[in-house]
């Protein structure tokens, strides 16, 4: 069972990537036990805001004890993160969830990275490991327009990337689909994260592939598997399992649940 730490990380910089999107860079003990794929919980430094929010991990450095998150404004709490300047405190809980599973691939193999808008940023970590391990790395992403367009520098450090937009004002014109259903061959395996439309393309496109995955979004109360504000159910099993997307999830195999 995964352990769920709780600390005081401190902001070491953050900065604006695009519009209303920001990378914070936070360091804390709790990055040595992170892994690609799993997300912060972060209590939102304002008494009113009693939720904390789900934020996806995008950057581990085991090393420095840095972990970078990136975000979109969505509402009042993340507006406040926003805010945070280097040397602030953020109340943590985490790493939380199952990450990506990277040990079904090896040196010499293919991966296929599938990404939307704010789906993005778990890629990057990912594409680092697999990199490291030897994997040849082929990133889709799309964006809604050549503004919203996050991270395909770092993405092209450990990857080939093709992006698309949906006005074809940035790389190709169309969506993740318009260019992986073009592709002639099958990747070892398959990570996916992004809208729920992209989600239910990737699920259906890769629903028999034995190594292909989901990152899933939901809004979340305790984000600890208490309260069932998260449930997803399984496929063909819609009445009697459900799991919970953060403490089954995010992560779940093609095929596997039902997404809305």
């Amino acid at each position: 069972m995964l352990m769920i730490l709780k600390e005081d990380m401190t902001v070491v910089a953050q900065r604006k990537i695009a519009p209303d999107i920001f990378e914070m860079v936070l360091t804390g003990e709790m990055v040595s036990e992170m892994q690609a794929g799993q997300f912060l919980h972060l209590r939102v430094p304002d008494s009113s805001k009693l939720l904390r929010r789900p934020i996806s991990i995008s950057e581990i450095d085991k090393l420095k004890k840095e972990a970078t998150i990136v975000y979109r404004i969505e509402g009042e709490g993340t507006a406040v993160f926003s805010q945070l300047k280097s040397g602030d405190v953020v109340d943590c809980l985490g790493p939380q969830g199952n990450g990506f599973d990277l040990s079904v691939i090896g040196a010499g193999q293919a991966a296929l990275l599938i990404g939307g808008g704010i789906g993005v940023p778990p890629l990057v970590e990912t594409a680092k490991q697999l990199h490291d391990k030897g994997v040849a790395v082929t990133c889709v992403i799309g964006f809604a327009n050549k503004e919203a367009v996050i991270l395909e520098e770092k993405l092209r450090r450990y990857s080939d990337v093709i992006v698309t937009t949906d006005d074809g004002s940035y790389g190709i014109h169309g969506y993740v689909s318009t260019v992986i259903d073009g592709f002639d061959t099958v990747a070892d395996a398959v990570y996916a994260c992004g809208a729920p439309g992209m989600l239910k393309y990737v699920d259906s496109k890769f629903e028999n592939h034995p190594h292909a995955y989901l990152s899933t979004e939901s809004r979340m109360a305790c984000g600890m598997g208490a309260c069932y504000a998260c449930v997803v159910h399984l496929k063909g099993q819609e009445d009697s399992k459900n799991l919970r997307v953060c403490e089954d999830g995010p992560v779940f195999k093609t095929g596997q649940i039902i997404l809305d």
